[in-house]
């Protein structure tokens, strides 16, 4: 099954604050906020979300087809993706731009800060789903606001199942638009944070909004995961990860398996726990697309954690 990722591609560059955010950021003096942090440890990774979760669904053996926009500073990206084998023929380039730019700032509680350059990802609605032959589940994930709304419209006139997955581009859309978006996908995907602004702004329980869907999922961290499908709640543990190292990218993974299990077939709670230990692969490596693993390193872990087989 050919999974159709429509999302960003984008260059991180990830700085480590050796303090707590919460110990120089003054709640009473939040109208007058400015800090600086020093940072020693700063690097530059492959990111983005349609680059992050190609890159773990391709090591699981699933097919994934990126859709993207990218700008002149694209060779290094490019490069990389061939090293792989990630297929490239839905990667725009958006001459007189710049590829996406995230920079980030962690602090020891795994809080971050980010600042985000979207440059070619605001052309992302250059391209069309229907370019893309043979796809047969997609995902809109975070990318420029006329792209995904016009992924999410083009999915489902073409009959493609596809994931919601707002991330950091909910706050650009309204309540209503969010309801539309839930109107037309098969499967939603958000954190627990994602959980509550999608309930304020649309005005619905996730519950509520769960029947209207194959499936919605909650990540809520070290806490696990909910899986709302027919009317069941599937609660999905957390793998204990090796080290808790870098957070960033590991939603994207967790996406990974989500989209392996659904083009697999496998019910919620296999599924829920591919993504539980991929999120948890992901998190003991620096950046988005360091973590390594095969199949049978999958299987071997996935009994390792919950006692049984995932396939």
């Amino acid at each position: 099954m050919r999974t159709l990722i429509c999302g960003s591609i984008a260059y991180d560059t990830i700085m480590v604050f050796r303090d707590r955010f919460r110990n120089h950021i003054l709640p009473d003096q939040l109208h007058i906020l400015n800090v600086a942090f020093l940072v020693p440890d700063l690097r530059r990774e492959f990111g983005g979300c349609a680059g992050n979760i190609a890159y773990s669904l391709g090591m699981l053996g699933g097919t994934p087809l990126i859709m993207a926009t990218v700008g002149d500073d694209y060779l290094p990206y490019d490069e990389r993706l061939r090293k792989l084998k990630l297929p490239q023929e839905h990667v725009r380039r958006i001459p007189g731009t710049f590829t996406a730019q995230a920079f980030i700032t962690t602090d020891l509680d795994d809080n971050q800060i980010t600042a985000f350059h979207p440059g070619a990802m605001n052309h992302s609605h250059e391209n069309h789903v229907h370019a893309a032959k043979g796809a047969t589940l997609g995902i809109v994930a975070p990318d420029g606001r006329d792209g995904m709304l016009q992924h999410a419209r083009e999915f489902h006139a073409a009959g493609v199942p596809f994931i919601f997955d707002p991330g950091q581009g909910l706050p650009m859309f309204s309540g209503e638009e969010l309801s539309g978006f839930v109107n037309l996908a098969s499967y939603v995907a958000v954190n627990d944070y994602e959980g509550r602004m999608l309930e304020e702004r649309t005005g619905k329980r996730l519950e509520e909004l769960a029947r209207t869907v194959r499936a919605l999922v909650v990540t809520m961290g070290a806490k696990g995961s909910l899986i709302m499908s027919n009317g069941r709640r599937h609660e999905i543990p957390s793998v204990k990860p090796e080290a808790v190292v870098d957070p960033t990218g590991c939603g994207d993974a967790f996406r990974a398996g989500l989209l392996y299990g659904i083009a697999a077939g496998l019910d919620w709670p296999v599924t829920g726990r591919i993504a539980s230990l991929l999120g948890a692969i992901k998190i003991a490596r620096r950046g988005g697309q360091n973590h390594q693993f095969t199949r049978d390193e999958i299987e071997q872990r996935y009994q390792e954690a919950f006692g049984s087989k995932p396939w």
